[in-house]
Order: C-alpha cells, then sequence, then structure tokens
C-alpha cells in the first residue's frame, strides 16, 4: 500500500482503511500548504486557518468521493474554492502592511555571505514580483512550476479550459521576465 496512488489510497479510506488517510496526508500537506501560503502572500496564520479547513472538507467529503478527477486534482480544486470564499468575504485583497520593506530590513541573516544575500534578494524580488501578478494568473504560475501540476489538472481546479490556462501563464510568464530582466 505504500507504492498505491492517491486514487487507490482513497478508495481504500473510503472503505474504511484508516490508515490510507495519514499517508494521503503525508504526501500533500507541504505542497498544499505551501500553495495557500503563497496564495496568502505568506500569512501564515491565515494558511493554517485554511490548510485546516481544507483538511475538514476533504473528511466531509470522504462518503460521497469518486475518482472522477485525480485526487491531487480534487485536492486543489477544494483549496482553490476555499480561497475564492475567503477572497470574496474580503472583497478585496488586504495590502501589504506600511512597514514591511523596514520589517525585511530587520531581519537577522545569521549567515552573511555575499552569496545569501544575492540569493535573499533574488527570492524577494521573485515573491514581490508574483505578488504583483493578477490572481488568475500567479495561481497558475503556482500551480505549474510548484505543484508541477498540468495544464489540464490546473483547469479543473480553476474552472476554466486548457488554452485559458496556457493563455494566463503564457502572459504570468512574460510579465515576470519583464520584471525580473534587469
Amino acid at each position: 500500500m505504500a507504492d498505491a496512488t492517491d486514487e487507490r489510497l482513497m478508495l481504500a479510506w473510503v472503505a474504511g482503511d484508516a490508515a490510507a488517510f495519514p499517508r494521503l496526508y503525508e504526501r500533500h500537506r507541504g505542497p498544499l500548504y505551501r500553495f495557500l501560503a503563497r496564495q496568502l502572500h505568506g500569512n501564515g496564520a491565515l494558511a493554517d486557518e485554511l490548510f485546516q479547513d481544507v483538511w475538514q472538507r476533504v473528511i466531509s467529503a470522504r462518503a460521497s468521493w469518486k475518482p472522477e478527477a485525480t485526487f491531487k486534482t480534487w485536492l486543489y480544486r477544494i483549496a482553490h474554492n476555499r480561497l475564492a470564499d475567503h477572497w470574496r468575504a474580503l472583497q478585496h485583497r488586504p495590502p501589504a502592511p506600511e512597514d514591511s520593506d523596514l520589517r525585511t530590513e530587520r531581519v537577522e541573516d545569521p549567515d552573511t555571505p555575499e552569496r545569501q544575500l544575492s540569493e535573499f534578494e533574488e527570492r524577494r524580488r521573485l515573491r514581490m514580483a508574483l505578488d504583483e501578478l493578477p490572481e488568475e494568473q500567479r495561481e497558475v504560475v503556482v500551480l505549474r512550476l510548484e505543484q508541477e501540476l498540468t495544464l489540464e489538472e490546473i483547469g479543473e481546479i480553476t474552472g476554466v479550459g486548457r488554452e485559458t490556462v496556457k493563455s494566463r501563464l503564457r502572459y504570468a510568464m512574460d510579465k515576470l521576465r519583464q520584471r525580473l530582466t534587469p
């Protein structure tokens, strides 16, 4: 069962195998949490809350789950919907704190070689560039590059066609290249 697909584990769990769920959770907890944190601009407390909500919804939907899509696609669709609910409730994206640059400058780095400073700056620039993308474009970039989902899986999660996903990804990559090219 250790080499079982996500779908087989889910079917086993639905059938009553309690050991199957921890395997599913272990496989997807890190990538799912990173996806949520990225979509929430690094807000760890909110990412924790939505992460728990997503898994609770997986548990609640256990009895009605059907292998019509991959488990991963189904899981990220739940996460996508939960994020949409969150943003809809706020009616806007919360702005970055006014003192975010000061906070960043105050972060002490125990390793101070030039290389690490340069890498940190590159990651910060990439995060900022990602944050500047429209939500739909950022979401497809994160799902494609960090979660390594196919265009079809991203389309299922976001509820749009493959060509729309492809277009959003192309526009996002063009914007990132333009923003990050010196």
